[in-house]
């Protein structure tokens, strides 16, 4: 059975609630080395890591991120998936302004990982590690 289509995917107040609901999606970036990630890379919500080496994936400062995402309120918060293509560890470090609320910022190797970051308030974020 074909589900039905309507007005091109799910619309708030458009009534079509048993459609498919529709998000924008950025490519991700891949990265092969340690690197500081951009507030493009937290908007995109995915992050690729290509190497068969360990690497520190650094959070962009606090402040950088508030000024990228100016209607956050205290309380907001977004998800940041951490993927390893390879047998290589990369690992969250927490910029200026953040801090790693969960027990690791670690990735696993050939794996995914779940953050969620959550802004706490001015130019402040704590990252969750919520799934992997």
């Amino acid at each position: 059975m074909a589900l039905p289509n309507g007005a091109g995917g799910y619309q708030i107040g458009d009534g079509n609630l048993t459609e498919v609901s529709f998000t924008n999606f950025t490519v991700p970036t891949a990265y092969t080395a340690t690197a500081t990630l951009s507030v493009n890379d937290l908007a995109a919500g995915v992050v690729i890591y290509t190497s068969a080496s360990t690497g520190n994936m650094t959070l962009p400062t606090a402040a950088l991120t508030d000024a990228a995402f100016p209607s956050a309120k205290v309380g907001s918060s977004f998800d940041l998936a951490l993927i390893a293509t390879s047998t290589g560890v990369p690992t969250i470090v927490v910029g200026t302004g953040w801090s790693l609320a969960s027990t690791s910022g670690a990735g696993v190797a050939s794996k995914s990982v779940l953050y969620r970051a959550v802004r706490t308030g001015d130019a402040t974020y704590s990252l969750y590690r919520i799934a992997g």
